[in-house]
């Protein structure tokens, strides 16, 4: 074996000074052979989708009809391949598909920040799922504007298929408009038939988030809100003065998202004696508000009742676990490429909302929770 892998090492050696030498075969005949029947997947070589159709029973057009995500094949039989593409380490080669189907299997995301967790976990699930389907990523950062033109051109530069725009550009895609020729997914907006939009259900779980409140014996919810210029705060606020309707809503309290401005909002009502009950507009403004209470003296749930949004991996944590609505993330994911995939195959755009999910903890725990604590 040492003497094989000794004649593979010399194989690339000869392979780099003259790829032409190699391919016409006149490097190393005895290394080559050696090379070429070398079982898939042991590292000495590329694995290939005709090492994948034999290992799977299918043919090697049925592994390209897999590969290149077409319809025209059986869950079942995907599944085959897929899990055989899994055991072997077998990955597309883009150059080659590229050529081949003049495209670059690669999409663009459109990014204001990463700080915070909810464009992250975004960020995250859809690199899940690109890999699932073949695709890389090209992550481009945009803050104004002009700074998302400049986004566009950048990616349209680099020959992506198409681009997703988180929810943190949402306002600035709308008034820059879609460039021509980029095929765009926008997450978190309202329908535009220019782009694909993929969402969560912000005023619905809102909605729940307050009524829990309500329901626990407050007279009314306040609200730390998100930034003005947020799709997804607006929504969330929306839901919250939908719960309120046949209520006076406080005046709401904003932050930037960060638990730094949760606990800069939060010694603000930590300092009202009329406050009870706390829609945060997302888990990380709910930690700093959390801080905020607890140096006021103000016990949660007793004294104070909290609920987040987002249900990042944290929250159960938290000290009191905070209460929050869930929103799933790898299904926004998925759901966002899936839009790219069917723009990129030529369909028309679609708008779809995912569902969220109120999550009771101990800073707003259930009615017939054990643990529920007094109201006045």
């Amino acid at each position: 074996m040492d003497d094989e892998m000794q004649a593979l090492e010399r194989l690339e050696r000869e392979y780099a000074r003259s790829p032409e030498a190699y391919r016409s075969g006149r490097a190393e005949p005895r290394a080559r052979e050696r090379r070429r029947k070398a079982p898939p997947g042991d590292g000495t070589r590329r694995v290939s989708m005709a090492d994948v159709a034999l290992r799977a029973g299918v043919s090697g057009q049925t592994v390209s009809r897999v590969v290149n995500d077409s319809p025209r094949v059986d869950p079942a039989t995907r599944a085959r391949v897929e899990s055989a593409m899994a055991e072997l380490g077998y990955r597309p080669h883009r150059a080659a598909r590229a050529l081949r189907t003049g495209r670059s299997s690669t999409v663009g995301i459109v990014v204001s920040t990463l700080s915070t967790v909810g464009n992250f976990r975004m960020l995250q699930a859809i690199a899940d799922a690109a890999d699932a389907r073949g695709y890389a990523l090209g992550v481009v950062t945009a803050t104004g504007p002009q700074s998302l033109s400049d986004a566009f051109a950048r990616l349209q530069e680099q020959g992506v298929d198409g681009a997703i725009v988180l929810n943190e550009a949402t306002a600035i895609a709308r008034d820059v408009g879609t460039p021509a020729g980029l095929r765009l997914v926008v997450v978190d907006s309202l329908p535009d038939e220019r782009f694909g939009v993929v969402a969560s259900d912000h005023a619905g779980g809102a909605q729940a988030a307050t009524r829990h409140l309500l329901a626990g014996g407050h007279g009314t919810v306040w609200h730390l809100a998100g930034p003005e210029d947020s799709f997804a705060a607006a929504e969330r606020e929306r839901g919250w003065r939908l719960a309120l309707a046949e209520r006076a809503a406080p005046p709401v309290v904003r932050g930037d998202w960060s638990a730094a401005s949760g606990y800069a909002a939060g010694r603000e009502l930590a300092a009202r004696d009329d406050v009870t009950a706390v829609f945060a507009a997302n888990d990380q403004m709910a930690l700093g508000l959390l801080r905020a209470l607890a140096d006021a003296g103000r016990r949660v749930p007793e004294d104070v009742a909290v609920v987040g949004f987002d249900d990042i991996a944290d929250a159960a944590n938290f000290r009191p676990p905070l209460a929050t609505v869930h929103q799933d993330f790898d299904a926004l994911g998925e759901r966002a490429l899936a839009a790219l995939v069917a723009l990129i195959d030529g369909g028309s755009p679609t708008a779809e909302v995912t569902p969220t999910q109120l999550i009771p903890r101990d800073t707003a725990p259930a009615r017939d929770s054990p643990n529920e604590a007094p109201r006045r």
